[in-house]
């Protein structure tokens, strides 16, 4: 893709982003919640959160083989890894020791075209881990459909669970996108409910939109709750600093990609497009180099498997993710 069509940014940063770029505190909502009921609607809320706005006719760069994101806010630390890039394959790690935190996702993303659409499946699964509460939350994630014709956007799509086995709580989530027509009454939609797994008894209604808000009905009086709201989330974000030049990795998104993004910003696509053939080419020449030695590239953060009955799954090779050089300040 020539970098015209890039954001400054790769996609493992976007994965972090939603997680990191916040400006209020949603996962400290999930572990400080009350009872199960209320920690569960928190972890749905903070799940829809993680579903950002994407901009039609520009993407990030692909990763590279063996690339980090690494980055905190406050105790919370965030790691990601490029584990596989064919096919491409993400693993995200972050904990918070104070909080008693922890998040395990392994995204494998696999286009399917439809003509007039692209839609991504969004395979691998998400974890949430609420230690010191022992519940562990197994979060899907929608499809991102980009539609070409006849009004073209960018929408989240499908349907998605959410289930707590410690709890007994459920949630089933239905992402409406867009119509072909372009209907704006199902745009960018959220629908769903929250119930007991054993009974499937409804204790909430969801509904509202992921990039407005969204609301939780509860069906035993009426009484509506504003769960999300995305402009007060997403408001107010600050910029990451580096504040330990020393630690900072050469696998880092933003030193692999830093000709590329400056050029990028400064408009300047030549030197743009030469960068980002710079990167690519040496990533392959790595590759050329293993396989002439007959070498297996391992991952150095996490532990990768394979199957056919559960896909692809990550598992990081240390129990907390240490501070990082970059920092998000609130």
């Amino acid at each position: 893709m020539p970098p015209i069509f890039n954001i400054p940014k790769t996609m493992l940063q976007v994965y972090g982003e939603s997680v990191y770029c916040v400006g209020k505190d949603l996962l400290g909502q999930c572990a400080n919640g009350r009872n199960p009921v209320d920690r569960f609607i928190s972890v749905v809320a903070w799940n829809i959160s993680t579903l950002r706005p994407l901009m039609f006719g520009v993407a990030p760069y692909n990763p590279i083989l063996g690339e980090t994101h690494h980055v905190s806010r406050g105790t919370l630390n965030v790691l990601c890894e490029q584990v596989s890039h064919h096919p491409p394959v993400s693993s995200l790690h972050a904990t918070d020791d104070n909080n008693g935190i922890e998040m395990i996702w392994c995204h494998h993303i696999v286009p399917k075209f439809n003509g007039a659409s692209v839609e991504s499946v969004v395979n691998g699964q998400r974890e949430l881990k609420l230690l010191n509460r022992g519940e562990n939350y197994v979060v899907g994630t929608p499809n991102l459909l980009i539609r070409f014709l006849p009004m073209p956007g960018v929408y989240w799509s499908g349907n998605i669970r959410i289930h707590c086995q410690e709890t007994g709580l459920e949630a089933e989530l239905c992402f409406g996108g867009s119509s072909f027509l372009g209907c704006r009454a199902n745009q960018r939609s959220v629908r769903g409910k929250i119930f007991m797994a054993s009974s499937r008894k409804t204790i909430y209604e969801v509904n509202g939109h992921w990039d407005r808000a969204v609301t939780v009905k509860d069906v035993s009086n009426g009484k509506l709750t504003v769960i999300y709201d995305a402009p007060t989330v997403l408001s107010g974000l600050k910029t990451p600093i580096l504040k330990d030049p020393e630690g900072l990795w050469p696998s880092e998104s933003a030193v692999v990609w830093a000709e590329v993004s400056q050029n990028i910003l400064s408009k300047c696509w030549e030197k743009a497009r030469e960068a980002k053939t710079a990167v690519e080419e040496g990533e392959r020449e790595m590759l050329r180099e293993r396989e002439a030695k007959g070498e297996t590239w391992v991952p150095k953060h996490f532990t990768v498997s394979y199957s056919k009955e559960g896909g692809w799954t990550c598992l990081p090779n240390q129990r907390l993710v240490p501070p990082a050089p970059v920092v998000v300040p609130f």
